[in-house]
């Protein structure tokens, strides 16, 4: 049996589900008893047939009323060809025309083959925020919105949150329509859902279903406590919304399980709480911080359930604790199970990862653990999420141009790894950046001579700038002054 396949399409399989605030009509009439007894048999069977026809979803009111926050993404990026270069002649190392050949062969320049790709999006304030999906503009040089009304937008990518998948752009334009949120993490299964997304390209295309499970995990996610559904979801749907049946977004469809590349039956949607959670860190501070447990866990079935003494399967069993974490420092140990974290249930899992990471570094939690049979009460200071290097948010449109860069500020983990105190990562790097050599994972120190401390001091700086700058660069354990050309 073939191994099923998770496929994030490269701008694609996230729904756009234009909802509206209406309400899903449902007619719930009968034909009653006397009238049935009275009436001819035809008259009494169409009228059961026009009845179980009026009693199926009417989604038009959704489509209506949101179908205009909807909006297409369409993203340009700038794949590296390396040009065809000759074989290095076989000779000995030591030959002087060695190193010549070598150094001949790796300064060949390498060409810009621009890609494209298509997503989804939907508006979330008047002056132009959108949310989509992180992979739909993930190393994109440039991002389009169009709308239904055939206005098209450049937009800026405002941060990316790989672990989540989600994305926050903004184009510049005022009294736009909106979609309504709904936070309240209140989804039930078998509920009706309804979504509206560019699939192959046709804008706007409405597509419906049930929800088929909640908080799911997949095998290439982290944290995130998927929605199922068996709403049909097709590349170019990606970072569209999920619609509930009252019009209100309960996600933004992100992935689905196929064999074939296509709609098999199985989407996957980011919960809309943890996309408001990382859109309001990434529009006031342009990363997104994560507090970190230190464990490794895993689910509790009916047989270590018997093992551990617990009354029923229940829980995060801790399976590893990070040495120096702050699981460790704690005192938790394996074998442990985290049954309770500040005063919330862990039924599963999956559950914990969720919690834990919306909790700010820094604070204090209380887990309740059973250990050994007994109950134990233990409180653990959270440590910042590695994952937190993941959050990007772009310099600017026209110094990206310039520069070439993607960066983002580093986390205190990273500070005291690379020994500095201040400093940006480069994420991605193409144009005049990689022109001279730099790399994503690079760390921008200064910019001709004055220490960087973040992104928006780099944005300045590139600002005031000539056409030729001093940029210092930590790779690994060196230090190198890189001379960048901005033309």
């Amino acid at each position: 049996m073939k191994q099923k396949i998770l496929v994030r399409s490269l701008i694609a399989a996230g729904i756009i589900a234009a909802g509206t605030g209406a309400f899903a009509k449902y007619d719930l009439s009968v034909v009653s008893p006397a009238v049935a007894a009275s009436a001819p048999a035809a008259i009494v069977a169409a009228s059961a047939q026009t009845a179980a026809a009026a009693a199926l979803p009417d989604f038009t009111g959704i489509v209506a009323q949101n179908g205009r926050a909807v909006v297409n993404v369409s993203v340009t990026s700038d794949m590296k060809k390396v040009a065809n270069v000759p074989d290095m002649p076989q000779m000995d190392p030591n030959n002087p025309f060695f190193q010549f050949f070598r150094q001949f062969q790796g300064q060949m320049p390498q060409e810009q083959a621009p890609t494209h790709g298509l997503g989804s999006g939907f508006i979330v304030s008047p002056d132009g925020v959108i949310l989509t999906n992180a992979h739909v503009v993930d190393g994109a040089s440039d991002v389009t919105v169009k709308l239904t009304d055939k206005r098209e937008f450049k937009a800026k990518v405002i941060g990316v949150d790989k672990p989540s998948d989600v994305a926050v752009l903004k184009i510049d334009a005022k009294n736009l329509p909106t979609v309504k949120l709904d936070p309240a993490d209140d989804v039930k299964v078998g509920e009706w859902v309804v979504a509206i997304g560019s699939p192959f390209g046709f804008d706007n295309s409405v597509t419906a279903g049930i929800v088929s499970g909640k908080s799911r995990s997949l095998p290439d996610a982290t944290y995130v406590p998927f929605i199922q559904t068996d709403v049909a979801v097709n590349p170019g749907n990606s970072g569209g919304p999920l619609f509930n049946a009252k019009g209100e977004v309960i996600g933004i469809n992100s992935q689905i399980y196929t064999r074939s590349g296509g709609y098999q039956g199985l989407s996957f949607a980011i919960p809309i709480d943890v996309v408001m959670h990382v859109k309001d860190q990434l529009l006031q501070h342009g990363s997104v911080t994560r507090g970190r447990l230190g464990v490794t866990i895993q689910d509790v079935n009916q047989a270590l359930a018997d093992s551990f003494g617990l009354k029923q399967p229940a829980g995060a069993l801790v399976s590893s604790v990070n040495k120096d974490g702050a699981a460790a420092l704690a005192g938790l140990e394996p074998g442990d199970v985290i049954l309770r974290y500040n005063q919330k249930d862990i039924a599963n899992s999956s559950q914990l990862p969720v919690l834990v990471a919306n909790t700010a570094p820094g604070t204090t939690a209380t887990l309740e653990v059973m250990r050994n049979g007994e109950m134990r009460h233990i409180e653990v200071t959270l440590g910042a999420s590695k994952d937190a290097k993941v959050a990007v948010a772009d310099v600017a449109d026209h110094d990206h141009g310039r520069l070439g860069v993607i960066v983002r500020p580093l986390n205190p983990d990273e500070r005291k790894q690379a020994d500095v105190s201040g400093g940006v990562v480069v994420e991605d790097a193409a144009g005049a950046a990689a022109n001279a050599g730099i790399q994503p994972g690079d760390l921008i120190l200064s910019f001709n001579g004055t220490p960087v401390q973040s992104p928006a001091q780099l944005k300045q700086l590139l600002a005031k700038a000539g056409k030729h700058v001093a940029l210092l660069v930590q790779r690994d354990e060196g230090r190198i002054f890189v001379p960048v050309d901005l033309g």
